[in-house]
């Protein structure tokens, strides 16, 4: 019964939809009508700027390491790794968005693997910056980042939960991302839009 009541709270804890809340309250924005429609950072970046862009994803990442650790900790690794999992599905389909459109799961996946797999987590986050700054794609950095996590989970001698957790989720990114991929093909991603100065300040910030 406590490992199902921590599966849960996974659920609900990914469920919290911050890329609506915080435009909602800061710009009386319905982020689910502008942009690409989508609930995750990188819309809230697009539409309303790089701050509360920030924001969503500081937020996205800690309530995925919040439902892993929870579940780690109150369980076990395995535990964890079912209420990460419940937390990326929340995410999804969040419960308090009427189980309607959520997030691609990135960041939230980010915040599972910072709180199971630490190094993992940080050379992945690492790869996202540096593609990111360097190509502007904020799908093609989540792509990569996400393909190479299970590399880097293997690498750093993770649990095999771990790594099946980080194939299964790699995996997700790459589905979730289908309409990013065929227009990345077809040259018509949109890139972020800042400076070279400002994209420094942000590598600068990120170190």
């Amino acid at each position: 019964m406590k490992e199902a009541l921590l599966v849960i709270a996974g659920y609900v804890l990914g469920s919290l939809p911050f890329g609506y809340w915080l435009p909602r309250a800061v710009r009386g924005i319905d982020i689910r009508a502008v942009g690409s429609g989508n609930v995750g950072a990188s819309n809230v970046w697009r539409v309303c700027g790089a701050r509360l862009g920030v924001a969503v994803a500081v937020l996205d990442i800690a309530k995925g390491a919040a439902a892993a650790l929870l579940g780690r900790y109150l369980g076990d690794e395995l535990i964890g790794v079912l209420a990460g999992t419940a937390a990326m599905a929340g995410h999804w389909r969040p419960l308090f968005l009427g189980f309607g459109r959520g997030g691609k799961v990135v960041a939230t996946t980010g915040g599972v693997v910072l709180a199971l797999a630490p190094l993992a987590g940080l050379c992945a986050t690492g790869v996202w910056i540096v593609v990111f700054l360097a190509f502007r794609y904020a799908s093609l950095a989540s792509l990569v980042a996400g393909l190479t996590l299970p590399l880097f989970a293997v690498g750093f001698a993770a649990s095999r939960p771990v790594i099946g957790f980080t194939i299964a989720a790699a995996l997700a990114i790459v589905a979730l991302h289908r309409g990013n991929i065929r227009r990345l093909v077809r040259g018509e991603e949109r890139r972020a839009s800042f400076s070279v100065r400002a994209r420094l300040r942000l590598f600068a910030a990120s170190l």
